[in-house]
Formats: structure tokens, C-alpha cells, sequence
């Protein structure tokens, strides 16, 4: 089996996680910027810890990440060494706006990414651009409260406007939040959201999502009107939940916990709210805010694609005694550890099998074309005394995954687009702040300490990667 010639084979990479250069050339402050790494760093990210400026108790890895910033062009290189059709990346908001909203945007930050897309496109590679990835700017957070309030919306259309304006002639691909339904797990990192004593959090959340989804959908019809050929894409964390058991009520559990996951997929999708979601919302005291003319915003705005993360299926039960032994899988605290299932050394568990389900479940709840933008695995990497890095776990992860992908399209006819594994080159780790968590084929010497000189080494996975592109995933061995 193999895939089409149009396949679009690729990796992908988060600004806030390699860039670097937090504050040069004008980029303001932004969220991702705030987390730190250590103890606290799920505190900030769940906006239960205040954190808008940083100090000097934490350290904070991002701050010069692996330094791509300066070193994008050898970075796009070694992607075309490899063979991508595609690269997923992110804009930093703040390196655009600044303060989020500005009337003028930062030229050196247009300038930067203008370089960068001309970079990709001089190698044959398509940008696909996450207009945000777990970065509302600081600035909007002590005027507004982020996403809290519905000023946000507009601060998103001026941002995405000067994207479009900028780089529609470059960029045919673009998403518009990343990971959006992360929002209920992470409110600080997923839309800058605090929170006070005897707020009604669940009120808070959901208020913030309808304000995401708004802006979601007049992005999606500002590009469809600025950029005609354009595809506009949403994103989503996915993972389909098993019950634990046979157990009707285990059964109904996992139903509603996928409902949970794909509430804002529905809407961008679909262009309104499922009705079980009112239903939901009422339960929990909560009544979403809207303006006249909301509905028709959400109806005109709806994606063209949907792309996801999957990095595990994720297993639950309604027992109370079965959901103490929980696992470590991405922010998705209700999960339970799945007995069938071997373990990640960070505890995410490991399923390819997985990864047809949800693309099946994707399609026949959505039927629109789908994009794996995320998957992988993360790992500590021992370089050795040649310098060589024999990282087969990561190898045998990514195969198994991408034969379960093949099966998927060749056997049961998913209109697939790509598949971006996360991340192409090392990075800083969104969940931990860690660089020994460590995903890409190309290792950077940056060690969580700070030290390292940020060479690049190709791992024995780039190689394997290379030789999958070149033959549209025939040969994976």
C-alpha cells in the first residue's frame, strides 16, 4: 500500500516551542511565553496559577527554545533533505501585533516569516500555517481577560487580516486555532484565561469557546473571500475513548466524552451547536452570551478540512475506583490507563490501531477531507560516541502508525490530505517544558539546563523518514 502522488508527507512545529527570540525585534509578550517549566507549569497552564510576567524564580525553555529564529534556513534544508511536500508551522501573534490589536503591524515580524514561506517554497515545500497555537498576547489579557471577552474576536480578524494580506500569495493552507477543544483542559494556555474566587469556571470556558468559534468562522470567510483558493482547516486534540468495559454505563461515558472532544469540531464543521451541547451547558448552569447575527456568522464560517493530533486513544469508565489509576495522556486528565495498551516513557500510551479508528470516526461524523498535523512520540535520545542516534522506538512508533494510516485510506476509502509528524526537529515540550522529551528526527544539542550549541544531527529516523516519503509510504521497513 501506499499513498497518491498528492500526498502532502511533512512535519510540523509550534513558534512558541523553537523559535525562540522571545522578545527580539519587537515581538511582544505572549502566553507561552509565561509558562514556565517545572512544578507550576500545569498551575499557569490551567489558569488556577497567575502568571503574566515572568520572574526570576522560574526558568522558561521557550525564551530561545532551539533558537529556529536564526537557524530556519539550515532547519528548511534539512526538512528538504527529508523529502517534505509540506511543513506545518505556527505565527506568533505578538511578533505580528505586538500588543494584539495594533493599528500597525511589526515589519521585522512580517519580514521574518515572508523569508521563511519564500524559504519553503524555494525547496518545494507548502507552508501550512496555524494562525495560533496556544498564544493569545499578553497585552490582551490584562485589557480584556483573553478570551473572556468578545473584544478578543475583533483583535483575531485585524491579526488574521494582515496574515492574509501579507502571505495569501504564499500560504494555500491555513488553520485557525490549534488544539482548540485544549481550551476546557488549559484555559490559560489555550485562550489566556484567569480565574477568580467564586467565578463560575464552566460559565467562563464555555463563553470563551463561542468567542474562539466566532472568530474561527469569520477568519474562514475572510480568507474564502481575500484568498479564494485558499483552504481553511480546524484543528482538533483527537483520540477516540474507549469504554473500559462492557459496562452500559461505561459505554455511555466514552459516548459522552467524544461528544465533549468534537463539541467545537461540530460547530466549526456544521456551523452551529449540537443539541445535546445546550443540554449539557444548562446542567452545568452555564448560557452561553450571544449577539444577534452570531448564528449566521457560525453558519457562513465553516471549515473546509478538519486536521487533528494523535498521539493515543484515550480509555474511560464510569467506576469510580477505575478512574484513580489515571494516565498521563495530553492535558485529558478523566483518561484511564487501557490494560491493552503498552506506555510511552512520559506515560502516553501507545495505539496505532487507535489512529484508524479516529480517522473513521472523523469522517463518518464529518465527512469532510482530513489532515493528520500531529503525531509522535516522545523520548529521551542518547547520542553516540560517532555522534549517530539509533532511535528505533521512535521508528517502530511512526510505522505502525502510518501502516494503520495506509489501511485507513486504501482499505476504507478516507479522503486523507497529509500527515505532519510532530515534531520534524527537537523542540520544547507544550506538556512538560522539557527538551529531553524529545520528538523530532533532528536532534538539536539543547539540554534542559540551557546548555548545548544547537548543532542539528540527523537521527537514524530521518533517514527512515526520507526513505517513506520517497516511496509514498510502500516502504516502511
Amino acid at each position: 500500500m501506499k499513498m497518491p502522488d498528492s500526498f502532502l508527507w511533512g512535519g510540523a512545529t509550534a513558534a512558541n516551542q523553537c523559535e525562540g527570540a522571545y522578545l527580539e525585534d519587537g515581538r511582544g509578550l505572549s502566553t507561552v511565553d509565561v509558562v514556565p517549566y517545572g512544578p507550576d507549569r500545569m498551575k499557569v497552564a490551567r489558569g488556577v496559577m497567575k502568571m503574566l510576567e515572568c520572574d526570576s524564580e522560574h526558568t522558561y525553555p521557550a525564551h530561545e527554545a532551539i533558537d529556529m529564529y536564526h537557524h530556519y534556513k539550515e532547519d528548511i534544508a534539512m526538512f528538504a533533505e527529508m523529502g517534505f511536500k509540506v511543513y506545518r508551522l505556527s505565527i506568533s501573534w505578538t511578533r505580528i501585533l505586538p500588543h494584539g490589536d495594533d493599528d500597525v503591524p511589526n515589519e521585522a515580524g512580517i519580514q521574518f516569516y515572508s523569508d521563511l514561506f519564500d524559504e519553503c517554497l524555494k525547496h518545494g515545500i507548502e507552508p501550512l500555517v496555524t494562525i495560533c497555537h496556544f498564544d493569545t498576547p499578553i497585552d490582551l489579557i490584562n485589557r480584556y481577560g483573553g478570551w473572556k471577552d468578545r473584544r478578543m474576536v475583533d483583535a483575531f480578524v485585524k491579526y488574521c487580516t494582515v496574515l492574509f494580506e501579507r502571505f495569501g500569495s504564499k500560504v494555500k493552507y491555513w488553520l485557525t486555532f490549534n488544539e482548540i477543544n485544549m481550551l476546557l483542559h488549559m484555559p490559560f494556555m489555550g485562550a489566556g484565561i484567569l480565574f477568580e474566587d467564586g467565578e463560575n469556571e464552566e460559565q467562563i470556558k464555555y463563553q470563551a469557546a463561542h468567542h474562539e468559534l466566532l472568530a474561527s468562522a469569520k477568519a474562514v470567510s475572510l480568507a474564502h473571500r481575500m484568498m479564494p483558493e485558499a483552504k481553511l482547516g480546524c484543528m482538533l486534540a483527537a483520540g477516540q475513548f474507549y469504554p473500559y468495559s462492557c459496562s452500559p454505563t461505561d459505554v455511555y461515558k466514552a459516548m459522552e466524552c467524544d461528544r465533549d472532544n468534537y463539541f467545537f469540531i461540530d460547530v466549526q464543521v456544521r456551523g452551529e451547536y449540537p443539541v445535546w451541547a445546550f443540554k449539557r451547558m444548562e446542567k452545568a448552569g452555564v448560557k452561553i452570551r450571544m449577539d444577534p447575527g452570531d448564528a449566521e456568522i457560525l453558519k457562513e464560517g465553516t471549515v473546509d478540512f478538519v486536521s487533528f493530533s494523535y498521539y493515543s486513544s484515550r480509555c474511560i469508565s464510569s467506576d469510580p475506583e477505575v478512574i484513580k489509576n489515571k494516565s498521563r495522556g495530553n492535558a485529558v486528565i478523566s483518561a484511564v490507563v487501557n490494560p491493552y495498551l503498552e506506555s510511552s516513557e512520559w506515560g502516553w500510551q501507545i495505539d496505532p490501531l487507535g489512529l484508524r479508528v479516529t480517522l473513521n470516526m472523523l469522517y463518518d461524523r464529518y465527512q469532510k477531507p482530513l489532515f493528520i498535523v500531529e503525531n509522535g512520540l516522545g523520548a529521551v535520545d542518547r547520542v553516540e560516541e560517532d555522534g549517530s542516534i539509533h532511535d528505533l522506538y521512535r521508528i517502530s512508533y511512526m510505522r505502525e502508525h502510518i501502516k494503520a494510516m495506509l489501511s485507513a485510506v486504501n482499505e476504507d476509502g478516507i479522503p486523507l490530505m497529509g500527515y505532519t509528524c510532530w515534531g520534524c526537529i527537537d523542540l520544547v515540550s507544550a506538556s512538560t517544558g522539557e527538551m529531553k522529551k524529545r520528538y523530532g528526527m533532528i536532534y538539536v544539542d539543547k539540554q534542559d539546563d540551557g546548555s548545548g550549541d544547537l548543532k542539528r544531527i540527523r537521527k537514524d529516523s530521518f533517514y527512515w523518514y526520507k526513505k517513506v516519503i520517497e516511496t509514498g509510504g510502500e516502504d516502511l521497513e
